[in-house]
This record gives structure tokens, sequence and C-alpha cells, in this order.
């Protein structure tokens, strides 16, 4: 009996690139695929959540991003030893086809396919190509992009998949919105933990210069760094607000479904959670990114229609309540909004990309 082809899937040690990887392998083994991770041993920590037929191998890799000088001059031979490591595993067991989801620790497996010549494409989740991606972008068959529109190199063509989200978020896509009015309503602020400093120095002081009328109907959850949850429960409790501020929340789906409005940053996972939920949004996309790429992320809710974007330079207390009231002093406004972010949403994402694995399987056959 032959065996189901296979899908070798290369990401790297963030949840960024994990979880649509995620999606995509639990998508493929229900269709009848066998399915392995090609990670190193970093990446292996972000990988409790594949399923359990989902193989695991881990190669070494490395970056000079990281580490002195003395780490740095190992960089080339580490890669090498994964690459040749990752070129016997597929000629032994030879993928049908390999799809890169970005970080260092891909480099092997793709760099595999490429010598090889086996089918192999690669996702990007944001809005410009990471430092791997756009090396393997000319060497690849398909580029699927999770952010429309992707900064992509010349004569390189993409397709928009959309980013693949976690079943949870699935399970509340479309959901029915409640806009703005005189009852209790819901803001969120979400910010990854690179990024949450700043929210904390600036959400709550504008949030206090709402009209006192909203500040009675509202209740704020608020994600923010450890060391700035007194400070910042501190701030709302000053001005009676109720709120919960926690450095995560378990339960972000469901926050989202309640809310009339998130602040958040512009982080590919969360502006896909924001537009397949469907839901207003304030986006304050992180400077510090590699390239830029959170700007580029907030584009396509910004030019729908679905968010009102806050350039990191220009966030201020008095910015950000007037970015807020045009949300909860309009509650027309607010509903167009929502309704033109779940026209930006891609619930179908994991789908899509397995089409394109299947097809590109077929054609290279």
């Amino acid at each position: 009996m032959a065996k189901a082809p296979l899908l070798l899937i290369a990401a790297g040690g963030t949840g960024g690139h994990m979880f649509p990887a995620q999606s995509l392998a639990e998508v493929m083994l229900a269709r009848g695929w066998r399915v392995r991770l090609s990670t190193d041993a970093r990446g292996a920590r972000y990988a409790g959540g594949f399923p359990p037929e989902v193989a695991i191998e881990e190669v070494s890799s490395a970056t000079f991003a990281r580490g002195g000088w003395q780490e740095r001059v190992l960089v080339p031979l580490r890669i090498l030893g994964g690459l040749l490591a990752a070129a016997a595993r597929m000629a032994f067991d030879r993928p049908a086809a390999v799809v890169g989801f970005g970080g260092y620790p891909s480099i092997p497996a793709l760099g595999a396919a490429w010598l090889l010549r086996r089918p192999r494409m690669i996702h990007e989740q944001n809005g410009v190509l990471g430092q791997v991606n756009r090396v393997f972008a000319r060497r690849v068959h398909r580029v699927a992009c999770g952010t429309w529109p992707t900064d992509l190199p010349d004569g390189v063509a993409g397709v928009h998949t959309g980013n693949p989200v976690r079943s949870a978020v699935l399970e509340r896509a479309g959901a029915g919105y409640i806009a703005p009015g005189d009852y209790p309503m819901d803001l969120l602020v979400i910010g990854g933990s690179q990024g949450a400093r700043i929210l904390s120095d600036v959400v709550p002081d504008a949030v206090v210069d709402l009209p006192q009328a909203i500040r009675d109907n509202l209740s704020v959850a608020h994600q923010a760094r450890p060391e700035d949850i007194d400070r910042v429960v501190a701030a709302y409790d000053a001005a009676g607000i109720r709120a919960e501020v926690a450095p995560f929340f378990a339960d972000i789906p469901r926050r989202l479904s309640e809310a009339q409005l998130v602040i958040s940053r512009a982080g590919a996972s969360s502006v896909a959670d924001i537009a397949v939920i469907g839901r207003p949004a304030i986006l304050i996309p992180y400077a510090a990114a590699t390239g830029n790429h959170q700007a580029a992320n907030a584009r396509m809710l910004y030019e729908a229609g679905a968010a009102v974007v806050i350039p990191e330079s220009q966030l201020s207390p008095d910015a950000l309540r007037d970015s807020m009231m045009a949300v909860f002093g309009h509650p027309e406004g607010a509903m167009q909004m929502a309704q033109a972010a779940l026209g930006c949403g891609r619930p179908d994402a994991a789908e899509r990309l397995a089409e394109m694995v299947e097809t590109l399987a077929q054609e290279r056959k």
C-alpha cells in the first residue's frame, strides 16, 4: 500500500510563524496527508499545540542577529549542518511539498528542498517579507501572503490566502456586533510583550479623558507587561473605571467578539483575528518591528475603513481619545467599520493554503 503524501513544514521559533503552520498541519492531516515539522530546538518549544500525528524533526540552524562574534562565526557551519541533515531525511522520505513559514529555523528545510528540486512554497504572515522569506521568494514555486498587499521583490507574484487563525477565533467568526450606545460597552486593549508598554503609558489617560457618559458605561480589558500592571490598575481605579488588567488573556477570541472597540498593535495574527471576527479597531503599529512591517499589516484594515491607524510617533492621550470618540460617538460609523473589517477577514485561510499545497504537489509530480 502506497504511503500518504508527505508535507514538510518549516517554521521558526515564534508564535507568529508557528500558529499558521499549525493550522495548515491540521487541515492537511484531515485531507489524508502525512505532516512533518522541521524546526530548531527553540522552535520545538512552540510546537506543543501541533497534533500528535505531526512528526517533529529538530535541525541545526542559527542567525547572525544573536550572540557574540564567537557564535556568529559558527552560524554558516550550523546552517550547513542543518541543511545536510534535512537533505538526507528528504532523500530517504521525499516530501510531496515543502512549505516555509519564515524564521531562520526554516532555512535548512527550504535550502534542502531547493537543492533537491522538491515542490516548495513560502507563506509570509506580514505585509513585508521577513529576511528568510525574502531570500527564498525567488527560489520557490509559490508565495502565499497572509497580509494584503504584501511588499514583494520585483518579479515575484504572491497569492493572498490570508493568515490562518486559531479554531477558537473561527468559532466566533462574524459574531454579531453591538454598536456603541447608552448601555454597557467593552474596550479591549492588546499588545505583544515588546510593544505593550506605550499602550500602558497612553491608553489609561485617554480613557480618563472620555466624556463621563461613556466612561460610566465602559469596561476595559487591558493587556500590560507585569511590571506595568500596578500603575495601570491605579490609573483606572483613580478615575472609577471598571478595568481588568493582566499580562495575558487566554480568552481573547471571546473578548474580541464582545468588544465595541479594540486598541491593538498591528501584529499579523492580531489583525487577522480582528478581521475574521469583525471589529472596529485603533491600530498602533510597533515602530521597532523589522522593516516597519506592522505598518504594512495595518494597511488593509485602514484602507477598507475598518481601522484608525495612529503611528507610534503621533500617539498621545489626546489623539487616542479623539480616535476613540470617532467610534464610541458614532454608532452607525462603528457598525460600518465592523462590517468593513469582516470583509477583510479570511476565515478559510488554512483551506486556501491547503489548496495551494495540493495544486503545487500535483503540478510538480
